[in-house]
Parts: structure tokens; sequence; C-alpha cells
């Protein structure tokens, strides 16, 4: 399981890619999903909605439907974007996962949300973690690093600069939420070091530019 560029230039999950009845893709700077889809105004937060509760002005972090036809996305520059789906009860849902959203674990609300409305098993689900600031990367002071000691309980550099993993951490609330290992495709590329082919806040400090990622039931599926 990996996360591979295709032909046309966004990157797919090869778990998710086995998935014949679902389409998806993890745009770059230069390579956008080739779907229309719906996307929230995002705020870091750990609120997650069905796409028929959406208005123009709605804000949350996280989109699920059943729609054949409909696709949802997440939009993001070092932010982890996070697809996931069910192929028992062909549901998907995109997720928007930043530092403070990873910490609120809107991975495993996803996931709650799922199970919820759809009567989804966890342990059924196929999850994706798409091109985002990595470890390598996602350098923080103490004030951000400590809160990530419930995350993180055995690491003891929390309280001074040090980095954080923002994949382990989102990989640890699906594992937590009933996710199984080896359903969970990482680690994406990093966006920060990964050249410009990639939008980089932490990089280039320029506001507007986000890469979409986007999944979706196919029609008569």
């Amino acid at each position: 399981m990996s996360i591979v560029r295709s032909p046309q230039g966004y990157f797919l999950s090869t778990l998710l890619a086995n998935e014949t009845w679902l389409s998806h893709a993890f745009g770059t700077a230069a390579a956008a999903p080739p779907h229309v889809y719906l996307v929230l105004n995002q705020v870091h937060s750990n609120v997650v909605l069905l796409a028929g509760e959406c208005g123009p002005d709605s804000e949350g972090d996280g989109l699920i439907t059943n729609e054949a036809g409909l696709f949802v996305a997440a939009k993001s520059a070092d932010c982890v974007p996070l697809l996931l789906a069910d192929p028992v009860h062909h549901v998907v849902a995109a997720v928007h996962a930043g530092w403070r959203g990873s910490l609120a674990n809107i991975a495993g609300a996803a996931v709650e949300r799922m199970t919820k409305e759809f009567d989804v098993r966890p342990s059924d689900l196929v999850a994706a973690l798409g091109p985002s600031i990595g470890p390598c990367c996602f350098e923080v002071g103490p004030e951000v690093a400590v809160l990530f000691r419930d995350v993180f309980s055995e690491r003891n550099d929390l309280d001074r600069r040090t980095t954080i993993d923002l994949w382990e951490t989102n990989r640890r609330h699906l594992r937590q939420a009933g996710l199984l290992p080896e359903r969970i495709d990482t680690p994406p590329p990093c966006t920060c070091c990964g050249g410009k082919e990639f939008y980089s806040w932490r990089r280039d400090h320029i506001q507007g530019q986000r890469m979409f990622a986007a999944i979706g039931r196919l029609p008569n599926h």
C-alpha cells in the first residue's frame, strides 16, 4: 500500500484505487482532481457534516456522503487531507486535519459520524492520508508540542521546540477508532520539502494557495 503519482500528475492511494465503486485524487499545485466537488468553509475544527446538511456558508472540516456521483473534498497546503471509504455501504468522507483538527481527533470524529449515520463498521473502512507536511518539516514550539502529550505519551521532548508527526497522530486516531492498520495508506509525500509540485504554507507563506483532495461514489454504484 502506498501513495503514488498518477500519469495525470495528481496522487492516488493504492488501497483506495482497489475500490472500483469510487474515484479519488489528491491534487497538487499543478494537477487538480478531475472532479466537481463539494468543500466546506474550513475552520480547523473537528466538525464533520453530511453533504446534505451543507449550505454555501457551512463551516467544518469533514464531509460525508453516500450519494452516487457526488464528490466531497478537503483543501490544504500542509494540513493533512484524509480520505475514507466504506466498501460495504459505499460511504465516503473527505477530512481536513490541520494540527488543531488532528489534535482534536477529527479523524475519529469522521469515523464516529459515518458509523452513526450509515451503520458503518470501522474495521471495514479504508483510509488514506494525502500530501501534507511531514515530521521532517513540522517543527513547533513547546506551547504547541506539549498539547500532543496524550498522543505521544512515549516522548519526553514535548516541553521544548521539536517536530510533530501529524501523519502518525491521525494514524493513531484512526486505529483507536477501529480501523485496521493494513487498511490505512500512509505515509504521503511531504508538501514542505517536496518541492514546487506542492503548495506549502510553512515554506512559502502565500495566502490562497490550496490543493484539493476529492473522493466520491461513482454513478450506478
